[in-house]
């Protein structure tokens, strides 16, 4: 590592905010073309209806109006699924057309129906008021279970709303372990529909060049060469080489940036047929109808246990629910990213899950933050905390003795997944020396001298990252492979530019990545030049969620120096006059061991350029290599989050007053950007538990459609949060590294809300659904009194 400290371990202050603090960061609605034009998105009002017809001819003819379009203009693909899932009876989900702009009936409100694109914005908007659409309504189905029974159909052609029924687990097995059980916890959980929200929202740029037939989309992506596969060859048909994709800062995504949207579609094809490039922002309330939510599952399961608490079985029946169109990767989040998780840290011999998906008329509902990862932490550990009730147990006892043991890694788990490595009970005794549990009884008694009620509550939780490898994620339905790429480029003078498949939108990676740099190439970091986001710059990539940045993409770049420093190395002894062997390379200098001949990193690197004797036919000019990194199993992130929260017994009112997250997320590179993506986790999780739902009404429209009525986590709803980590490292990367984008948000909402439920157990509230809203926990506890008082 260079004097000063910049490579892994430092707490190197991150090097993108200089710009970002500053207002000179280049967002997607920050680009403006040259004779650009703008789009507004006319969109559904009505849930579910048919589309009799489309009047456009006084928009057409609105002031400053170019084109409008409609579905039957629109002659493309649909918007692609990256992942199929089989049904239990081996036949394939159902995956009815996507359209861009709908085509005969609208599915949801907010599913788009008409484009016009005008000079401004305000034109295009105002026209869009011109379009008469005859709208025939139809009934709506929003309630998973009405939707099961199949009154109204979101698809007609595929004559059922099930879009698969799945399963995991042998259920025969299970059942006999039921039967065979000394006492059997049940607990029906519902895990709220989230709604993202990005500080920044989507934005496209859709540009066209008639001189070199040539398109290219500036567009708010985590994943830009994803985007550029799935819109030009299954939705445009444009030939890749002919569409670039740029996705430049991003002002966050939290999975809601990974999809391809019908708007970046729209604009690509339409800006040829304008002549002029074409700029769609959308707009909060946009937003809200638009981006793909997040959870929104329904489940019963049921937890068998021996008569000391030792977990046989567990059966899960889980009902997900998908929206009106199947987004990208929607199938793999209840499924693969889900029911794979139900082990957690537990070793639970056997688990059974059933998993239906099921269409609706609402906004598709896609991977957000943890993405199948929370739903099964939160089922599980709310479980768990009630078997702990019900057997008389402690919530630390009862996990104790149900953790994976630390010698017995790797653990194969019944559904699916084999972990490398952890260390759950040190995890676990580590959070409680930093939440200071021992004090929780004294802090309970001051609690009930104001008159309020104080809990605690935990979430041992574990996932999977990396979302890999590709032979694997391909078995299980992806169709493509998850694998990861680098190109490090040494220039002459000795700079770096790292090209990386993977993409920043705020989690810090042109600091992280450059501490891998710095620390293998010794070079300082103003030397050192992160670049992604733009796929005519870097060669492949599958961009950026699930925590896959650094164990995956990070191990792509240290192969790529690896070879990099193995050229270099062929150079240096060329020109000192040495066996390659008899190279060493350290703190930024090759050395022939054992003696004093020795040249700098840059000294090297210009050679490479400007050689004047190389072999050339054993040794090329240059010092820029590639290489393409897929892993060979998922990394598996885990930790032990404590929650302490006073409730107010009169209004219902949660506060949290002490906030413990111990997370083992492997080798820490940066422990202050590492630490910065735990408390945003936290702050999603916490907001999850408290704060955040939506809420359809029956026929179909969104009640919470703005921030008056979405309560989004702000800096005084929460605690300051006390942050560690424990170690344990990932056995299959060189890097020892697990990610630490989700486990916030994963591990948070169970500690929450059994914490809630711990502080009002003596008032007959055993449970409590999320989110725990003031009037939701004010309701509960009346509706247990009567019970209690009888009693």
């Amino acid at each position: 590592m260079p004097e000063g400290g910049t490579g892994i371990g430092a707490a190197v202050k991150r090097v993108e905010d200089k710009r970002f603090l500053t207002g000179r960061g280049n967002y997607t609605d920050d680009i403006n073309r040259p004779n650009q034009t703008y789009a507004y998105i006319l969109r559904s009002t009505h849930a579910h209806a048919t589309i009799n017809s489309v009047d456009t001819g006084d928009a057409k003819a609105a002031p400053g109006v170019l084109a409008v379009f409609t579905g039957a203009d629109m002659e493309t693909g649909g918007l692609p699924c990256g992942w199929q899932v089989h049904s239990k009876d081996g036949s394939p989900m159902h995956e009815p057309p996507h359209p861009p702009l709908a085509k005969g009936k609208v599915r949801h409100v907010g599913d788009p129906v008409a484009v016009v694109i005008a000079e401004t914005y305000a034109q295009a908007k105002d026209a869009a008021e011109l379009i008469a659409v005859d709208y025939g309504t139809l009934p709506a189905v929003v309630n998973m279970n009405d939707a099961l029974a199949g009154k109204t159909l979101v698809h007609d052609e595929i004559g059922t709303n099930l879009c698969y029924d799945w399963e995991i687990g042998d259920e025969a097995q299970i059942d006999e372990a039921f039967a065979k059980a000394h006492h059997v916890t049940e607990i029906d959980i519902i895990n709220n529909r989230l709604i993202p929200n990005a500080m920044e929202p989507r934005a496209a740029v859709g540009e066209y060049d008639r001189a070199t037939d040539e398109y290219t989309l500036f567009t708010t992506s985590q994943n830009p060469h994803v985007i550029r596969l799935l819109m030009g060859a299954f939705v445009l048909s444009i030939p890749e080489h002919k569409l670039r994709v740029v996705a430049p800062d991003v002002g966050g995504g939290f999975g809601s940036k990974i999809y391809h949207y019908a708007e970046e579609a729209i604009v690509t094809w339409a800006a040829p047929r304008v002549g002029r490039p074409i700029k769609w922002t959308c707009d909060r309330s946009d937003a809200f109808i638009s981006d793909a939510h997040g959870r929104d599952h329904i489940s019963k399961a049921k937890m068998a246990m021996d008569s000391e608490g030792k977990f046989l079985a567990l059966k899960v029946e889980t009902k997900a629910n998908m929206g009106a169109y199947l987004s990208t990767f929607a199938p793999c989040v209840p499924t693969y990213l889900y029911a794979t998780l139900l082990a957690g840290v537990y070793s639970t011999p056997l688990i059974y899950c059933n998993v239906k998906a099921i269409f609706t008329n609402t906004v598709p509902v896609d991977a957000y933050r943890g993405a199948g990862r929370p739903e099964a932490t939160y089922l599980l550990e709310r479980l768990v905390a009630k078997c702990a009730r019900e057997m008389g147990m402690s919530q630390t006892d009862i996990r104790r003795a149900n953790f994976i043991p630390a010698d017995a890694f790797p653990y194969q788990t019944p559904v699916a997944l084999q972990y490398d490595s952890g260390n759950y009970i040190a995890t676990l005794d580590k959070a409680e020396s930093v939440h200071d549990v021992a004090g929780f009884e004294a802090r309970r008694k001051e609690s009930e001298a104001k008159g309020k009620r104080r809990g605690i509550g935990y979430s041992t939780y574990l996932e999977a990252c990396g979302i890999a490898p590709s032979a694997v994620v391909g078995s299980l339905g992806a169709r493509a492979g998850l694998y990861e790429s680098a190109e490090v480029r040494v220039h002459p003078t000795g700079s770096v530019t790292v090209f990386t498949g993977s993409h920043s939108h705020g989690q810090g990676h042109e600091t992280t990545f450059a501490q891998l740099v710095s620390e293998r190439l010794g070079l300082p970091m103003s030397n050192i030049e992160i670049s992604h986001g733009d796929t005519n710059k870097v060669q492949f990539g599958m961009g950026t969620y699930g925590s896959r940045s650094l164990a995956v993409g990070g191990e792509a770049i240290m192969k790529a120096m690896d070879k990099v420093v193995n050229k270099a190395k062929k150079i240096a002894a060329h020109i000192l006059e040495a066996s390659e062997s008899d190279i060493e390379f350290k703190d930024g200098a090759f050395t022939v061991a054992g003696t004093d001949r020795s040249m700098a990193f840059g000294e090297v690197a210009l050679a490479a350029y400007v050689p004047h004797n190389f072999p050339h036919d054993e040794l090329e000019p240059g010092l820029d290599e590639k290489a393409f990194y897929d892993p060979l199993n998922f990394t598996f992130p885990g930790g032990c989050h404590i929650c302490e929260v006073e409730v107010d017994p009169d209004t219902g009112k949660v506060r949290i007053d002490r906030m413990t997250a111990v997370d083992d997320v492997g080798r820490v590179i940066n422990p202050m950007i590492v630490e910065g993506q735990i408390h945003g986790g936290l702050a999603q999780g916490i907001g999850q538990a408290l704060q955040e739902g939506c809420v359809y009404s029956d026929d179909g429209q969104l009640v919470t459609g703005s921030y008056m009525d979405y309560s989004m986590p702000r800096a005084d709803d929460l605690p300051s949060f006390s942050a560690g980590t424990e170690i344990t490292l990932c056995a299959h990367n060189s890097l020892g590294v697990k990610g630490c984008g989700e486990v916030g948000a994963i591990g948070s909402p169970p500690a929450v809300i059994n914490a809630v439920v711990d502080a009002l157990w003596d008032l007959g509230v055993h449970d409590m659904p999320m989110p725990a809203t003031p009037q939701t926990v004010w309701k509960a506890i009346k509706a247990a009194s009567p019970a209690v008082a009888a009693e």
